[in-house]
């Protein structure tokens, strides 16, 4: 599937990519919020799935009329655990570390730096797990997904459309990269991909990737790991970083990154 091939449904705020594959379906919901939110939907015979809900209140409220008529089968709710307004009577789905990540740990902080930022545009409930996830094959709503938990939740595969679902990946923006070491496992991870041959890269604040970006992303992970050893303090970094990809987007990302590598 080519990313490029899809219908557009435009919404009030947000804008849904219908990707086709036959019998099932992928509905990435571009959010236009604050943050850049992606949600993506699985949709095979009338039932759904949900892969990382929205936090915006007006985002939560524009999903769900659009899923109106599909039976939402489940959510898988790994890296964004805010937003619990969206669809509260639907089950559920978390690897435990997940769970413990936005209830506790990472991303508990996260929503409450969102919360302080955004004030009451930002929905800060948390969802409640109702199905613990653990590594390998689950299936919902009739589709197969294989679960993998990373450091902080999980990444998911989507065999019947040839995707993966990873945190970030984001071709032209800058990341955030916690050192050459992380940048390292990301670089192994993009390879991976490569060598398995997904047709899609599904993350939580970019639209639908493919394995060109993986590589272009791999190739700005270099050079961020060459330009870090060039340099003797952040702000050298981040003005060489900007050099060097002067058109990318995610200058708060960057800024962390150097403070990754420059503490």
């Amino acid at each position: 599937m080519n990313k490029n091939t899809f219908t557009t449904v435009r919404l009030d705020k947000g804008t849904v990519a219908v990707y086709d594959f036959g019998g099932i379906k992928l509905h990435a919901y571009q959010t236009n919020d604050l943050i850049s939110d992606e949600t993506f939907v699985v949709e095979k015979n009338g039932q759904a799935v949900v892969l990382e809900p929205p936090c915006f209140f007006d985002n939560c409220r524009e999903l769900t009329e659009y899923l109106k008529d599909f039976t939402v089968a489940g959510v898988l709710v790994a890296y964004h655990g805010a937003g619990a307004s969206f669809l509260p009577g639907v089950p559920k789905y978390a690897t435990q570390n997940a769970a413990d990540y936005s209830a506790h740990g990472g991303g508990k902080a996260l929503i409450d730096n969102f919360t302080a930022a955004f004030g009451e545009s930002f929905d800060p409930s948390i969802h409640q797990i109702t199905h613990l996830l653990t590594e390998g094959k689950v299936t919902i709503g009739g589709i197969d997904f294989i679960i993998h938990p990373t450091a902080e939740a999980f990444d998911v595969e989507i065999p019947a459309i040839n995707a993966v679902y990873t945190h970030m990946l984001g071709h032209d923006c800058h990341s955030i990269v916690a050192g050459a070491g992380h940048a390292d496992g990301i670089i192994a991870q993009l390879k991976e991909y490569q060598a398995r041959g997904f047709d899609l890269i599904l993350t939580s604040h970019y639209t639908p990737e493919d394995l060109k970006d993986a590589q272009t992303k791999i190739e700005y992970l270099e050079d961020l790991k060459v330009i870090a050893a060039a340099s003797v303090d952040g702000e050298g970094f981040k003005a060489a970083v900007r050099a060097r990809y002067p058109a990318y987007s995610g200058g708060n990302y960057l800024d962390m990154t150097a403070g990754f590598f420059f503490p």
